[in-house]
């Protein structure tokens, strides 16, 4: 397979019409056409099928439009490691992670990144479970790491990277801090802080009770730095994911809920271009050891 055959041919599965998909590749439509015949020589069957004025993948197109699309992209992301270690150009990889997420769990692959591309140029944000999803929509970010995004979007890829639960959190002063476990019975008289957005907030209240929150709409805190912050003031607790930060004073407490707990993944758009620096980080995360994270 050459690459113009199959970026003509992504181009026309994207658009299905043989004359914008010529434009967009700025061929001829005759010289397109000739391309994506001769993949389909190469594959042994049909790709695409032109009926009239409707164009469509076939069964065989569909199967093989992933399988294209992952090649393209590991050409194009070897294509710009090779450019980038040789001009020393600047790539950029933009990264959104989760409130909820510690941040300190990534350094090691960040620092990898760092090591193996010199001109990589890092954008990091952070946002709630919504707002992540709505920068990776906008085409703000490359990835994002976040534990269960619940709104359906049939272009988000997901890969899970680990599983944790959920502990409860109090100062070492606290009244819970000597107990073994902790039912929900015994959090409806104190004040829970949860971090804005978090993406598994919803369905830890549902498991543990709505009447252990008495107050569901308060409470909420932005960063983990705050959370920290009340809690070393002794001024509530909180429920929080096994790999959150933890400060000095505090104790972490398991929850009787065996099945408290979440997925954290990183998440991009399938079909969107990736930089060498972007690819290099996706590869490091799937392929990391995350038994001591969970």
């Amino acid at each position: 397979m050459e690459m113009h055959q199959i970026r003509y041919f992504l181009a026309l599965a994207r658009t299905l019409n043989f004359t914008r998909a010529a434009a967009e590749c700025n061929v001829t439509q005759p010289a397109l056409t000739r391309a994506v015949q001769a993949l389909e020589g190469e594959l042994g069957g049909e790709l695409v099928r032109r009926e009239r004025q409707l164009t469509h993948l076939t069964e065989l197109g569909k199967q093989m439009l992933p399988l294209i699309q992952r090649c393209y992209d590991s050409a194009s992301a070897a294509r710009d490691l090779a450019r980038s270690m040789t001009t020393r150009e600047a790539a950029p990889l933009a990264v959104a992670v989760s409130h909820s997420v510690n941040l300190a769990l990534f350094m090691p692959a960040v620092a990898e990144v760092f090591r193996a591309h010199a001109g990589v140029q890092l954008k990091l944000m952070r946002g709630g479970g919504a707002e992540v999803l709505k920068l990776l929509k906008e085409g703000d970010i490359d990835l994002a790491i976040a534990g269960p995004l619940d709104e359906p979007w049939e272009r988000l890829d997901s890969w899970p990277l680990f599983s944790e639960r959920f502990e409860l959190t109090v100062h070492a002063d606290h009244p819970l801090a000597g107990a073994n476990t902790v039912g929900a019975e015994r959090l409806a008289d104190q004040k829970i802080f949860f971090q804005a957005g978090c993406e598994s907030r919803t369905e830890v209240m549902r498991r543990l009770g709505v009447h252990a929150f008495a107050e569901p709409a308060g409470h909420q805190v932005v960063t983990q730095h705050d959370l920290i912050a009340l809690l070393e003031a002794n001024l509530g607790v909180a429920l929080v994911p096994a790999s959150a930060a933890r400060g000095a004073s505090l104790r972490r407490v398991r929850l009787d809920d065996a099945g408290l707990q979440r997925t954290v993944s990183i998440y991009g758009v399938a079909g969107r271009q990736r930089s060498a620096p972007c690819t290099t980080f996706l590869n490091l995360l799937r392929s990391a050891e995350w038994n001591a994270a969970a």
